[in-house]
């Protein structure tokens, strides 16, 4: 997995590059689409997240899910799609679905309820293709709806399953290895079709007949610009009515370019950025030291400095972020907020045999307490929050140090456990299992040197495995808010990580040709073109004159 925030540098949009060559204008009728992803090579599997139909998001308009779920209001009902109706076992290890009647594939053959299993079939049969890797057991047609079943409790990953996408067995069937098929000719449910592609822009076009009404956008133009700073431009002057890109002033940017329609709404899911500590390097092993941090770490001077006013506030000590985790809040959390206490910090350090001497500190050894912070030196805006953590840091005697590294020897060493402090973000899930087991799952656990894929931190705390277990396996609700209640404990009081901000899933886009947009008033799904959601958004827009 690599960091999805993209960065741009304020000092470069004075002499920002143009648009790629085969770029479009918005024109009447087209809804333009950009994303600063570099020219694109041909491929249009929907399955592969290096893909341009992924890189770009057109694969969303073009194949569909089962059902459409909302990550911004993850506890929501999933809104029927390819799927009229689903339910789950009580053990949550089977669903079954109702596919829609009347669907057809863009080629004129109908969806069958087949499709639906071999869907799912595919997916365990291709591991590749599965990038949530469900555990999917069997995938059978019975009496015309679809059993799917699976080898372990899925109540964490019900969103995932449901939103899974299906493809015609009619054409994926006869595919030697769909893991590097490049899918020329897509046939999907979808109200578009691939019309032209060029690497650097795609265009689809808006089918004859869909399974329910057409969008009123007759044509999308996708075009991946050559770097940030190019799509940062295209937005400013309207070329590009639709994307995702970080900005450090985007109000002067971007915003005050146009104020009236130039739009930008950036909600959180179920997933956070924080830094992450290395327990098995003394004495960040010690709980109170780790506390004494997280009371210093100023989360406003984050939001504004490190992330620009974007990345949502993150306030919880619990470490979910809000509103999109009040339903899974414990009742003795509702109200708990981040507050910098640089004394109590003081009190638990001098309580746990720490001394501060001459404004350095010292551990109960006597040894003086250091960090080294670690992350990618083109990461811009972590590298600031670094600073600020860096300078927080100095009020209770810690010595921090920053260094850069490239991004593939940041990706290895921490993974491998070998740093000391660094951000990093958590998934992001339908609940707040995603964040609690990157950060303290103990199935996770590697030795130093061994690269692992979560609990990159090395927190050993067997009462957090088992609640985690307990949590995803639960078949009530009342065992379930438990065992969340003992992981949020675990959060606030034992800190094994220390979050800083919300993980954003937002967008910026124009008024100026379309409305209906996603907007906090009405956040009916999240705003980004490369999720599955798009294909919502795009049915909700309308011409604006």
């Amino acid at each position: 997995m690599r960091r999805t925030t993209l960065f741009v540098l304020a000092a470069v949009l004075a002499v920002a590059g143009c648009a790629p060559s085969g770029a479009s204008k918005a024109g009447a009728g087209v809804l333009t689409v950009g994303m600063p992803n570099g020219p694109m090579t041909e491929n249009h599997n929907p399955y592969l997240p290096t893909s341009a139909a992924s890189s770009l998001g057109y694969r969303y308009v073009i194949y569909e899910p089962l059902v459409q779920t909302n990550p911004v209001r993850p506890t929501d009902k999933g809104t029927p799609w390819l799927a009229t109706a689903w339910e789950w076992a009580p053990d949550y290890r089977k669903v079954t679905f109702t596919p829609r009647e009347n669907v057809k594939w863009s080629d004129g053959k109908p969806m069958t309820p087949a499709d639906v299993a071999f869907s799912f079939t595919l997916l365990k049969e291709f591991p590749a293709l599965d990038v949530h890797s469900l555990p999917i057991d069997t995938a059978t047609v019975v009496d015309g709806k679809v059993e799917v079943t699976f080898t372990r409790a899925q109540f964490v990953n019900e969103l995932k399953v449901l939103q899974t996408i299906v493809v015609p067995e009619h054409v994926w069937a006869a595919v030697p290895d769909p893991a590097t098929y490049v899918n020329p000719d897509p046939v999907g449910t979808g109200p578009y079709k691939l019309k032209t592609f060029t690497p650097q822009t795609t265009t689809v076009v808006r089918r004859d007949a869909y399974w329910q009404e057409l969008p009123k956008v007759p044509e999308i133009q996708y075009t991946s610009y050559n770097d940030n700073s190019a799509q940062t431009t295209a937005l400013a002057s309207g070329t590009s009515q639709w994307s995702y890109v970080f900005m450090p002033n985007y109000k002067t940017l971007y915003v005050d370019k146009d104020p009236a329609n130039n739009k930008l709404w950036f909600p959180s899911g179920l997933g956070i950025h924080g830094l992450w500590i290395n327990h098995t390097v003394a004495p960040f092993d010690n709980v109170a030291l780790r506390q004494a941090m997280n009371d210093v770490i100023d989360r406003d001077a984050i939001f504004q400095r490190g992330e620009a006013g974007l990345f949502p506030k993150l306030e919880s000590p619990t470490g979910l972020p809000r509103p999109a985790g009040d339903p899974f809040l414990a009742p003795e959390y509702v109200d708990a907020k981040h507050e910098v206490d640089v004394p109590k910090a003081k009190e638990r350090l001098t309580a746990a045999g720490f001394k501060l001497d001459g404004g350095a500190l010292k551990d109960p050894s006597g040894k003086a307490v250091t960090i080294e912070l670690t992350n990618p030196a083109g990461w811009s805006d972590y590298l600031t929050d670094l600073d600020i953590i860096k300078n927080d840091l100095k009020q209770i005697g810690v010595e921090a140090t920053v260094r850069t590294q490239t991004a593939d020897a940041w990706t290895t060493d921490f993974s491998n456990g070998k740093f000391q402090g660094s951000m990093r973000w958590t998934d992001t899930g339908g609940t707040p299992d995603d964040i609690y087991t990157d950060v303290m799952n103990g199935n996770q656990l590697r030795p130093i040197g061994e690269a692992a894929g979560g609990n990159q931190g090395r927190y050993n705390n067997p009462e957090a495995t088992k609640a985690l277990e307990a949590y995803e396996n639960a078949t009530d609700d009342a065992t379930r808010k438990a065992s969340l209640a003992v992981l949020q404990k675990i959060m606030v009081e034992q800190v094994p990580m220390i979050p800083t901000s919300a993980a954003p899933i937002g967008a910026e886009y124009t008024t100026k040709h379309w409305t209906g947009w996603p907007s906090e008033a009405d956040p009916y799904a999240p705003p980004q073109a490369t999720l599955p959601n798009a294909i919502q958004i795009v049915m909700r827009l309308s011409p604006a004159s």
